[in-house]
């Protein structure tokens, strides 16, 4: 099973680049953030011509997120049941299904803004609130094959931005956040691609010609269970994504399991 995630930063501009990563790369399961739409704007028609089903969480022209999959899906979820509000509103921050009994989560983390901004404490109660519900579900079932995937707005070590100094005293970076992404670590979390890809950012700024001097930030992650953890057999990071007209200004980062007994388009009918 191949899956992904994918900040697309507007699924209506992006659609024929995301249809067209999708034809190319054999993914079963999709996960966007920002896909800035209503359902009914969503450009459904071009994945499914492609065998993708498509559940998604919009409720305007911000955020949003969607999965989209060759696989069935079951128990869709939108929103993880802790999930705070900002000023009285849930957003469209998370969604989540099983597919072949691994249990994806796209989210979409609070970007923060400032150290002193009203979105910097939202983002730091938003991510205590999922690691709480992330630790009750492993707590119920320590087998249970989780991937929390998605655009987390936190490079948590120095390596995962392009100059540390720069970044002093922004978001992204600071002690707090960084101390809430390693929360998920401690509880079995694990992120699955730096295995593979030990190098490598997943979002660049499109002013100051950030992508063409590798200016970047490694904020976009899949954070494995430990039993989805070891189903983990290869991982990247599509830095092409990057390029070409329009593009996204995150990158797709990529997730092989071998995962006994999933759909497999090749397996022979059973009559």
């Amino acid at each position: 099973m191949r899956i992904a995630t994918w900040n697309v930063n507007s699924i209506r501009a992006r659609i024929d680049r995301v249809a067209d990563w999708l034809d190319h790369n054999d993914v079963d399961v999709l996960a966007m953030q920002e896909i800035k739409c209503r359902e009914a704007q969503f450009p459904i028609g071009r994945l499914e011509e492609l065998g993708y089903k498509v559940h998604m969480h919009g409720l305007d022209q911000w955020n949003g997120v969607a999965l989209a999959s060759r696989i069935p899906a079951e128990d869709v979820q939108r929103d993880f049941p802790g999930q705070p509000a900002f000023r009285d509103r849930v957003e469209a921050r998370a969604i989540g299904a099983t597919f072949d009994g691994v249990r994806v989560w796209s989210l979409y983390v609070p970007n923060g803004r400032t150290l002193d901004d009203p979105h910097y404490a939202y983002k730091l109660t938003w991510l205590r609130q999922l690691h709480e519900d992330a630790a009750g579900w492993l707590g119920e079932d320590p087998d249970a094959r989780i991937a929390l995937v998605g655009d987390w707005n936190i490079a948590p070590r120095d390596e995962d931005v392009w100059d540390p100094a720069f970044f002093a005293g922004r978001t992204h970076v600071s002690p707090p956040e960084r101390e809430a992404f390693a929360a998920f670590e401690r509880d079995g979390f694990t992120d699955v691609v730096r295995p593979f890809a030990p190098k490598g950012y997943t979002y660049w700024d499109y002013k100051q010609l950030r992508f063409l001097r590798d200016e970047g930030m490694r904020i976009d992650f899949v954070l494995g269970s430990p039993a989805l953890s070891e189903l983990v057999v290869n991982a990247f990071i599509d830095r092409g994504a990057r390029e070409g007209v329009q593009p996204s200004d995150h990158v797709p980062v990529v997730v092989d399991l071998d995962v006994p007994g999933a759909f497999d388009e090749d397996r022979p009918m059973a009559f």
